[in-house]
């Protein structure tokens, strides 16, 4: 995860230093295109939070996600400020926390959750894969002659998590990627505004990560994932 975060930092690096040395054209060099679409590919950064979890489960440590992809852009007006876009991502997230996974009972199927609440252990996380269907709709202050401009995006993000993994380490390890109580289709809403290269981008999920049937002491699971960071747009 730290290798990947690492290589998405020199890229908007390079990134910013193109657009500095592409900044010096003169206007007879800029070449303006009535048609233009914008913020068609998509770099995110973001800290993930768990919500609507039982009494006895926090958070600890840090939580990250990392997002990209692409979107056709589709302007619906003449001026082309307002538009719709659907595309196709990839998301990588991880969530620390105290909710335990356990191993499944043989006899129903159903597998054992806990709290770890007052128990030393030293690691306890989700790890999630996940390919996304952004559907957006879009208002900017864009012109052709500019790449700079105010932003607010927001819409609803369909997605299918082919890859879960749940891993404990404490005084024993149980690592499951299997569990039949997780919710794989995943449905949330989305919220970006923001100016030129940096934008503030939420998610709230829609849908709980687990099924009716994880369960704490009586008490269901549930869990709606929800996410806090940057969105880079490119082209």
């Amino acid at each position: 995860m730290k290798n990947i975060v690492l290589s998405i930092f020199c890229f908007f690096n390079l990134y910013l230093v193109f657009g500095q040395e592409t900044a010096t054209e003169t206007k007879e060099d800029i070449v303006v295109d009535s048609l233009y679409r914008e913020d068609q590919f998509y770099v995110g950064l973001t800290y993930n939070i768990i919500l609507n979890r039982p009494n006895d489960v926090s958070q600890s440590g840090f939580a990250g996600g990392l997002h990209f992809g692409f979107t056709r852009d589709m302007p619906i007006n003449k001026r082309r400020n307002v538009a719709v876009a659907l595309g196709i991502g990839y998301s990588l997230n991880v969530y620390n926390h105290n909710l335990r996974v356990g191993e499944e009972d043989q006899s129903t199927g159903i597998s054992e959750f806990s709290s770890l609440k007052g128990v030393d252990f030293n690691t306890n996380r989700f790890t999630t894969h996940l390919v996304e269907a952004p559907l957006e709709f879009r208002w900017r202050t864009s012109v052709p002659e500019s790449h700079k401009f105010y932003r607010i995006y927001t819409g609803l993000r369909m997605g299918y998590m082919h890859y879960f993994r749940s891993s404990f380490r404490g005084v024993d390890s149980v690592k499951r990627t299997n569990i039949g109580e997780l919710e794989r289709w995943r449905f949330g809403a989305t919220f970006t505004f923001g100016w030129n290269t940096f934008n503030f981008h939420f998610y709230y999920s829609l849908n709980s990560l687990f099924t009716n049937d994880a369960v704490i002491d009586g008490e269901q699971v549930g869990i709606n994932p929800a996410k806090v960071g940057l969105i880079f747009y490119i082209l």
